[in-house]
């Protein structure tokens, strides 16, 4: 297990056994909905409430620990903060993974088109992964 309590720390985040949980499950599947988390948490605290998972993943979105990525049409799902990069989905099995794009060019167009200020990116592409082809 990697050193989650200095990390958390680094967050000004206390390292609670229920934080270093919630952690080692995001770390361990890289995207989790706050239903499978709530899931994975049971088996270990099984008197953890759903009201508990939401406040730790709260506390840990405002320290900038963990983000939320917004799936159309699909429920949130976090994962603990990294470099900026997309996502992509598959529609068959819904397996989310990470890809690296250079979006200089896609975000100075929409701001020159726009007239827009450009503060933050989000690009979620969507098909069908080489298993479920």
């Amino acid at each position: 297990m990697n050193n989650y309590t200095e990390i958390l720390r680094q967050h000004n985040l206390k390292a609670t056994p229920q934080r270093l949980e919630i952690t080692n499950a995001l770390y361990t599947s890289g995207h989790i909905s706050i239903e499978n988390l709530y899931d994975v948490m049971l088996k270990k605290f099984n008197s953890i409430s759903l009201a508990t998972i939401y406040k730790n993943i709260n506390l840990m979105l405002e320290a900038s620990f963990i983000q939320e990525v917004k799936i159309p049409n699909e429920k949130s799902v976090y994962e603990l903060t990294k470099e900026t990069h997309s996502h992509i989905i598959c529609d068959s099995c819904g397996e989310i993974r990470d890809i690296e794009l250079n979006l200089d060019s896609v975000i100075s167009n929409a701001a020159q088109s726009s007239n827009y200020n450009i503060k933050k990116s989000a690009l979620i592409l969507s098909g069908t992964c080489k298993n479920c082809q």
